[in-house]
């Protein structure tokens, strides 16, 4: 490992971590694709298990040994004391590590659902927390893919990466297109869409699993207005989830819990 103690949070070799948002990490012209950040020795493993390259890491010195079993020679590992983290990234690293790390070209459409039959559908989801926590109820209740549109959250944002503890690695997604294209790029591919809303013709999500088609793509809309007219109009189905109580719906990523644990492949 290429230990490099600083004490200077203003050295310019700690850039990627002091000056640039996820946003600027995001479209930063070099390197190619930019560059978002991984925080805790846990999730910078997972990102580095699934392919992913790390251009530095951050860490304070009582996680070097967790860095060590991660990293080579030629990831230069940048050790500052925790008041240099907290001064550069404007609040406490509580979980010892971060990684700069590559990001990488996103597959296609097709490659991310082929072999799929249950893929989760994020249609302009804008909270972080929301995004990375449907992205660990896919991995862990069954989904086998992710699709996200053109102006959905960033999975690679901090936020949701530490939210969906490391799963948007160990999840296949990609963005669509807009949904003119998006419906026949799906329908192409074999799936049947279901729109998770509030709508009086909806069916009710266990009417919709009795029967449920070989391959789904279910449809989550965002925080509030839910999903769009155009995402309504591109279904096939509506469906809802019964609710009790008083209670007309869940957030967003409850509901995607429910609906992927009932949908998921038996």
């Amino acid at each position: 490992m290429h230990a490099i103690p600083i004490t200077d949070a203003s050295d310019e070799r700690l850039a990627d971590y002091r000056d640039l948002t996820d946003v600027a990490l995001r479209r930063v012209i070099e390197p190619e694709g930019g560059l978002y950040i991984a925080e805790s020795a846990k999730v910078i493993g997972r990102a580095i298990a699934a392919g992913h390259r790390p251009r530095s890491v951050l860490v304070q010195e009582k996680w070097l040994p967790d860095i060590e079993e991660l990293v080579d020679a030629s990831v230069p590992v940048y050790v500052v004391a925790p008041e240099v983290a907290e001064s550069l990234t404007g609040y406490a690293v509580h979980r010892g590590a971060l990684a700069s790390m590559h990001r990488p070209e996103l597959p296609s459409v097709a490659e991310v659902v082929a072999g799929a039959r249950l893929v989760v559908v994020l249609e302009d989801i804008v909270d972080h927390t929301n995004v990375g926590a449907i992205f660990r109820a896919a991995a862990g209740l069954g989904a086998d893919a992710v699709l996200v549109s053109p102006r959905c959250a960033d999975p690679l944002y901090r936020r949701s990466v530490r939210v969906s503890m490391g799963t948007v690695f160990q999840v296949p997604w990609t963005r669509l297109p807009e949904w003119d294209e998006a419906r026949g790029v799906l329908h192409g591919a074999g799936f049947e869409l279901a729109a998770l809303a509030l709508s009086d013709d909806a069916v009710s999500l266990d009417d919709f699993s009795a029967r449920r088609p070989e391959r789904v793509a279910l449809m989550l809309g965002a925080e509030g207005d839910g999903l769009s007219r155009r995402a309504l109009e591109a279904a096939d189905t509506v469906v809802t989830i019964p609710m009790a109580g008083g209670v007309d719906s869940l957030n967003v990523a409850a509901a995607s819990a429910v609906a992927i644990w009932e949908l998921r492949a038996r």
